[in-house]
């Protein structure tokens, strides 16, 4: 999907793909699992079951809108696998090809609050990771290899929009509802080792411990994120039920927040964010209650896995 200032573009849609999805039943529950995040704090869904990846072509000419047909025929064996392991997932989502990152196959779904929308944004991520799963085919310098996992990784947004463009029925563009105007801080180091430096982790670190209930353990989720210069939610697990959770809380803190932008801007400038700032401690004080209840069943706990690198659960109780 390609991003231009605020608007995300999107290619074209499959209609194969989408009418895999649009079959899946009601009443289908599919397969448990587990979320998680890994020692790079990625997200991804653990299933009780593993799931064959099939091989994906690497290379892609960006200007070519149509995937390959082995691309093509791939992603439709994907779909049928994972849209019958994880329903509730992607029940009412539609997929479009995005030649920009073949590899991270987009999904969506419009909400609409009042008067404002809102893109779910769900991605999966088909890069293989090492010792997190089985390889039945090797890899090659053209293609993916074919693997068996029961490990899933996932991008999971709720992004305010401004509009929609659409063409004879179909969307063609997201344009993000921008409500952070920059989120620069300046550059560090020298020569070869100089880097940008952001405040998009700490306005992260704000916007969530607003929140987050009293003495919340949560690290490394984000429930409330900086992106796209804007306020986000992460719906993880992405399902339907907490997406419908997080949307209002969402819409309200947003409504909340705008006025406010600037001066949450201003007071990360130069700083890192604390809970001790005057500015964050002010806003907390006018957070209700009842926006916190929708985390209040929300916590993570750090582990091992059996290669002895850190991992996080998110336990989540409805």
């Amino acid at each position: 999907m390609e991003q231009i200032l605020n608007q995300l573009q999107v290619s074209l849609p499959d209609t194969e793909v989408n009418g895999v999805l649009a079959a899946i039943p009601d009443a289908a529950t599919g397969v448990r699992y587990g979320v998680r995040f890994n020692h790079n704090e990625e997200l991804f869904l653990e299933l009780e079951s593993s799931v064959s990846m099939p091989r994906f072509p690497i290379h892609h000419d960006v200007r070519m809108k149509n995937p390959s047909f082995e691309y093509a025929a791939a992603i439709l064996i994907l779909a049928d696998r994972l849209s019958r392991l994880l329903p509730d997932v992607f029940r009412g989502l539609t997929y479009f090809f995005d030649p920009i990152e073949p590899l991270k196959p987009r999904f969506y779904r419009i909400y609409k609050v009042e008067e404002f929308l809102y893109l779910f944004l769900f991605r999966l991520d088909l890069v293989y990771r090492h010792f997190q799963g089985k390889i039945v085919e090797a890899g090659t310098n053209d293609a993916t290899p074919s693997y068996q996992t029961r490990r899933i990784h996932i991008e999971s947004e709720i992004i305010p929009l401004e509009s929609v463009d659409w063409d004879r029925g179909k969307a063609r563009a997201f344009n993000v509802r921008q409500l952070v105007s920059n989120t620069w801080i300046g550059e560090t180091g020298r020569g070869y080792l100089q880097h940008g430096i952001w405040m998009d982790n700490d306005l992260s670190k704000f916007f969530t411990k607003l929140i987050a209930p009293e003495g919340a353990r949560i690290y490394p989720y984000y429930p409330l994120f900086c992106k796209y210069k804007t306020l986000c939610a992460q719906p993880a697990p992405p399902s339907p039920d907490l997406r419908k959770k997080l949307l209002p809380l969402l819409h309200r803190v947003i409504a909340m927040l705008s006025p406010e932008m600037g001066r949450i801007q201003a007071s990360l400038k130069g700083r890192q964010f604390s809970e001790s700032l005057r500015e964050f401690t002010e806003l907390r004080e006018r957070i209700p209650s009842s926006w916190r209840a929708v985390l209040s069943g929300m916590t993570t706990k750090s582990y091992l896995n059996d290669k002895e690198l850190k991992e996080y659960a998110l336990e989540y109780r409805a």
